[in-house]
């Protein structure tokens, strides 16, 4: 049973059945019959399919930003942001897909040889509930485009979203008529998700979630010898050096802590400021932080909602609390607030060491961890000494910043920016942070054949 609770009120709002046997059986055996029928649609067929996608999006935004709000309590003008990022998406593999798949010729002994990208198959993607139409739209629209058929199974407290992304591709499929198999939702328990990784007719997985939830995911995957993309968490660093501009950095820092609560892997986690400029900046940060609106996520003037569960928002107090008593100062927030729902303040801890729960563990929530670093250095060795390794960011010169990015081991290094998932650029982690990439032109190559051709006769 999946079951939804609104996190604003702690009440369950909804319970819905899994898929049985005979659904899991129908939703593969229907994208396996897909297949061939969706690639012979050809690049140009697809993208009219993601572009109808794009706009059936648009245009029920006011009906899907809702969902998100009730099931895992997004804000609801970050909600309606989802749907328009998640359009945008679609929009951009349906416009460049095809450069991005365009035959590779490389010079061999060949008459003529080259690289060109076939699909694979079937691709399982497996998501969390944190953003359920960004996430969703991330990883079919780059393997639909490719070719490939794509099957859902996104996270269980979200089972409206899913269920509407679903209907989302099924109305469009139809009028385009074309399988509908290419795209399924596929609503299981999690204890389910195994034997479909191993099912023949799946041929890849793509996975977004924790450290923990990836390493079975990928054991299973390896198993059967089966491609992953794994993209997990993250305790991403955000150095401010002296140079800096401390309030465009401090504008910045504050919006990346907050976005969905904090409930965003490449959120600023870590805040590493050098020496002379430490004071100052958690001056700024601690005012920012104080104006922000905790509410209802249905108002539009809220900023921050609640955590989407009751066992989150209670690790996240746990991290809290023990990293004060290791030594923290606490400036702001950090205390459970009264009345229902898991609301959680806009926290502010100040004096964190590396080795502090809040400084070493992936926190989920509006908590922003401020650090006090020596040098340039002493805040890059720092930045580096974590296991994960998704996303940072460099407030510092941009030359300065250029060169330090070249340094850190992350994913992706912003320098005087946030740190963003955007369909023109790569994205992923690193150490246990994950493998593979997602977005942009790497993105799209994950789940094809890369198929070299060579024809003679052979030269010279």
């Amino acid at each position: 049973m999946l079951t939804v609770t609104d996190p604003s009120t702690g009440e369950v709002v909804s319970e819905q059945p899994a898929a049985t046997a005979a659904e899991v059986e129908a939703v593969l055996a229907a994208a396996e019959a897909a297949r061939e029928p969706w690639v012979a649609r050809g690049l140009e067929g697809r993208a009219q399919v993601l572009h109808a996608v794009a706009a059936h999006l648009r245009a029920h935004v006011e009906d899907l930003a809702p969902l998100m709000t009730l099931e895992m309590g997004k804000p609801i003008t970050e909600a309606r942001g989802e749907v328009e990022k998640a359009a945008w998406c679609a929009e951009h593999y349906a416009e460049h897909a095809a450069a991005y798949l365009a035959d590779e010729v490389i010079a061999s002994d060949a008459t003529r040889s080259y690289v060109q990208h076939l699909p694979l198959g079937t691709v399982l993607g497996i998501l969390p509930w944190n953003a359920p139409f960004w996430l969703a739209l991330r990883f079919a629209a780059p393997a639909l485009m490719a070719g490939n058929t794509c099957v859902l199974k996104h996270d269980p407290h979200v089972p409206g979203c899913a269920a509407a992304i679903g209907q989302v591709f099924a109305h469009v499929l139809a009028e385009a008529g074309a399988p509908a198999g290419v795209f399924a939702n596929l609503p299981l328990e999690t204890a389910d998700v195994a034997d479909v990784v191993r099912d023949r007719r799946v041929q890849a997985v793509s996975f977004t979630g924790s450290a923990r939830g990836g390493a079975a995911v990928a054991a299973v995957a390896a198993g059967e010898i089966k491609p992953a993309v794994l993209e997990l968490g993250g305790s991403d660093p955000c150095i401010v050096l002296a140079d800096a501009d401390l309030d465009a950095a401090a504008d910045v820092i504050t919006t990346s802590r907050i976005i969905n609560a904090g409930q965003s892997c490449i959120a600023a986690k870590r805040i590493i400021v050098e020496a002379p400029v430490h004071d100052e900046l958690v001056d700024r940060l601690r005012v920012r932080l104080a104006k922000l609106v905790v509410g209802d996520p249905r108002e539009a003037q809220t900023q921050v909602g609640p955590i989407a569960r009751a066992d989150l928002r209670d690790t996240l107090h746990r991290q809290v609390t023990e990293t004060v008593a290791a030594g923290a100062s606490l400036l702001l927030g950090g205390e459970l607030p009264d009345g229902p729902g898991y609301f959680y303040p806009p926290t502010l801890l100040a004096g964190v060491t590396d080795r502090m729960p809040a400084a070493c563990e992936e926190t989920f929530g509006p908590v922003m961890v401020v650090m006090r670093a020596a040098d340039a250095e002493d805040a890059l060795a720092r930045a580096n000494d974590t296991d994960y390794g998704l996303a940072a960011s460099v407030w510092t010169t941009a030359e300065r910043g250029e060169e330090l990015a070249r340094r850190i081991a992350a994913g992706q290094v912003s320098v005087n920016g946030i740190v963003k998932t955007d369909p023109r650029l790569p994205s992923g982690g690193i150490k246990r942070s994950g493998y593979g990439r997602e977005l942009g032109p790497h993105g799209i190559k994950e789940f094809v054949n890369a198929q070299q051709v060579w024809v003679g006769p052979r030269r010279g």
